[in-house]
């Protein structure tokens, strides 16, 4: 392979890392929007996007979240990243 062929190969593969960094980003800050969504697998993507944010504020919203929310699975899955949470930051 030559050196220009290897260049263009490196500088492609860059571009797409910054473009798939990029995509991932914005998918995560909409995820974080959806936790009230009225769809229940974007209130589940949300609860995944929070899991990563053990914070103070995370703590708060997952209290909130789980006196709003109907659905039991989603609720279970809110009251287990709230232990885990509460357990890291004690």
């Amino acid at each position: 392979m030559s050196a220009k062929r290897l260049l263009g190969f490196a500088v492609g593969m860059a571009l797409g890392a910054a473009a798939g960094y990029a995509w991932w980003t914005r998918e995560q800050a909409e995820r974080q929007r959806d936790l009230y969504s009225e769809r229940p697998m974007r209130r589940l993507a949300a609860l995944g996007w929070i899991s990563g944010r053990p914070t103070v504020d995370s703590v708060l919203l997952l209290r909130e979240y789980i006196g709003w929310e109907q659905n039991p699975v989603l609720r279970r899955r809110a009251r287990r990243l709230l232990a885990r949470f509460e357990n890291a930051l004690a």
